[in-house]
């Protein structure tokens, strides 16, 4: 049942089942083709401040997604149809973060490659940019899952998503574009421990908001 439900899962997230996820992507390298029209063409500015942009723009289009991935379920009853074929909401969520991620993760991280050509981001820095999105975005994923499973019920949800988030991935970001900024590999580490706690946590917290949810 969880290999369907997985399968149920990718096949509503991937960019290219037609579900509308391919706009974090599109948002991701409108935002790295549109910078350095911003800038301008200096290429030491770009490949100054380029890795940081990537980021935030990592940041912004792990938001998009938030409204559909938890709130439209619940409303369909589909939580509760899993519910009652013994499936807890602590398995259904990490399920959902898996897919949640897969959808655009390794995406945004494919996508970084023409974006970083754009911005003349280039060798150390490169490498440390891509193993940063690699380690940062399942924890931008558990947090968006956290948050969307929590507002699913609100009327102003969707919104309110986008306030949370934010603050709330600030310590990725600022270890993530640190690292680039000072060449260190440590704050990747500060990354990957933050990310994986978010992952480990995200089920619990998740589940539990869709477990309320449900009962409201």
């Amino acid at each position: 049942m969880i290999l369907a439900l997985l399968r149920r899962d990718l096949a509503q997230f991937f960019p290219f089942a037609g579900g509308g996820a391919a706009l974090p992507v599109v948002f991701f390298v409108a935002v790295a083709m549109l910078y350095p029209f911003a800038v301008g063409p200096d290429a030491n500015v770009l490949a100054r401040t380029g890795g940081g942009v990537v980021w935030i723009a990592a940041l912004l289009a792990a938001i998009l997604p938030l409204e559909k991935l938890v709130a439209r379920d619940i409303a369909l009853g589909f939580f509760d149809q899993l519910r009652l074929r013994g499936l807890a909401e602590e398995t259904m969520m990490a399920v959902r973060l898996i897919a949640h991620w897969l959808s655009f993760g390794p995406v945004l991280v494919a996508a970084t490659f023409p974006a970083a050509a754009l911005l003349n981001i280039e060798g150390e820095t490169f490498r440390l940019l891509v193993l940063g999105l690699l380690a940062g975005t399942p924890g931008l994923a558990a947090i968006g899952l956290i948050i969307a499973a929590l507002t699913a019920s609100l009327r102003a949800g969707a919104a309110l998503s986008g306030l949370l988030l934010i603050p709330l991935a600030l310590p990725i970001l600022i270890f993530g574009a640190g690292a680039l900024a000072r060449q260190d590999q440590s704050s990747l580490g500060f990354v990957t421990a933050l990310s994986l706690a978010l992952v480990a946590i995200a089920p619990f917290a998740a589940g539990a908001a869709v477990r309320a949810a449900r009962e409201n």
